[in-house]
């Protein structure tokens, strides 16, 4: 019986990619919350690009096809809640 294999191997990956970037939009939004310094509002996002330019290239470099494809979209998605978090992060906000 097919039980879907890698299909739910990357599926699984985007489920686990949503609840990554929640999580640091949820981390930016506290740290602004708290007024700590734009360097400290700023780590999650910063964070967040380095592990997505490390997927990225594990998955350009060391895996091909269609597994190594789907590590380069979790870098990109990763990318965009990176950017989120930046824009969160340097948001003033009124209160």
């Amino acid at each position: 019986m097919y039980d879907g294999g890698e299909f739910n191997d990357v599926n699984r990956s985007f489920v686990n990619l949503s609840y990554t970037g929640i999580v640091v939009l949820l981390v930016t939004w506290w740290f602004r919350r708290m007024n700590f310094s734009l360097f400290v509002r700023m780590i999650p996002g910063m964070l967040t690009v380095i592990a997505a330019i490390i997927l990225f290239y594990v998955g350009f470099v060391n895996i091909r096809g269609f597994e190594g494809a789907a590590y380069g979209i979790l870098g990109f998605f990763l990318v965009i809640f990176a950017i989120i978090s930046f824009i969160i992060a340097k948001s003033i906000g009124t209160r």
